[in-house]
């Protein structure tokens, strides 16, 4: 069994981003900008955000925070984003969601100019993701193909099943490797809450692609020998035992499902640092079109 390190393999890919910066900035062309517009105080969504700051400093990137109040109406932050998708010193932005309960998400995401959409959730880029073009894939699906790509998991002719179809992963990740590309060629189930026959269908799976936020959902008994397993899910479950009151949980039952599994992700630490990383190389995809 192969453990696919989320944490070294971001690791690596901020060292390259780096280097690039450092070429950017020697070659007199202007330094990559993210900005980041976060709404009101969810414990989760700053502690993101202040890992998206702080991965741009470790990599030379130009950073700017927008926080703005729980109370904050629709309008005001409609206004920040045009105010941004204006401003040529920022090559990129992400709005983090989820959003207050009376701000649309739809409508903010749509606001977003998509040359500077490097959070991918645009329309035009989905459409484009889709139609294999150029463009900003969403960090988390990214960082699978990287992953898969850089550990070398064949994916070309194998039977990858998905479970779950969010737009955020599910559904991009089903679209993405099926497509005639290094990591792609496979033929691709999308399974969700359903499907009738899930157990029979992820037995039959040389990929797994566990996207559904339900913990350890995927045991042992649903997977066939040599199986490559990527975890999506992350869920806070109380432990009284650890100091912070609680452990972290993938969709999938690790110690079990591990055992059967060729290559597969851990939780924490597989998937989750890879979609910083991500964030990061979009930013570096758009400031090179700028320049």
């Amino acid at each position: 069994m192969i453990l696919l390190d989320g944490r070294k393999t971001s690791s690596d890919i901020k060292d390259e981003i780096t280097l690039e910066v450092a070429q950017l900035k020697k070659d007199g062309k202007k330094t990559p900008h993210l900005a980041a517009v976060i709404v009101g105080n969810d414990g989760a969504s700053k502690t993101y955000v202040g890992a998206k700051v702080k991965a741009c400093n470790r990599v030379g990137f130009e950073s700017t925070l927008v926080e703005l109040p729980e109370e904050t109406t629709e309008e005001t932050l409609l206004a920040q984003i045009e105010e941004l998708n204006n401003n040529d010193d920022i090559d990129g932005f992400i709005v983090q969601l989820p959003l207050p309960k009376h701000i649309d998400e739809q409508k903010v995401i749509m606001a977003v100019n998509p040359d500077k959409d490097v959070d991918g959730f645009h329309p035009t880029n989905v459409g484009k993701m889709a139609l294999n073009l150029p463009t900003f894939i969403s960090a988390t699906p990214f960082g699978i193909l990287e992953l898969l790509e850089r550990y070398k998991v064949e994916t070309s002719g194998k039977h990858v099943v998905v479970i779950g179809r969010s737009h955020i992963v599910g559904s991009p990740m089903s679209i993405l490797l099926s497509q005639k590309r290094t990591v792609g060629n496979a033929t691709v189930t999308i399974t969700h809450s359903r499907t009738t026959n899930l157990k029979e269908i992820t037995l039959q799976a040389d990929i797994v692609v566990a996207a559904l936020g339900i913990p350890e959902f995927l045991t042992a008994d649903m997977v066939k020998e040599n199986v490559t397993v990527i975890d999506v899910g992350i869920t806070r479950v109380e432990d009284n035992t650890k100091k912070s009151g609680y452990r972290l949980l993938g969709d999938v039952a690790f110690d079990e499902v591990s055992k059967k599994s060729a290559f597969i992700t851990p939780v924490p630490g597989g998937v989750g640092p890879m979609t910083i990383a991500m964030l990061l190389k979009n930013t570096l995809l758009a400031c090179k079109r700028s320049n």
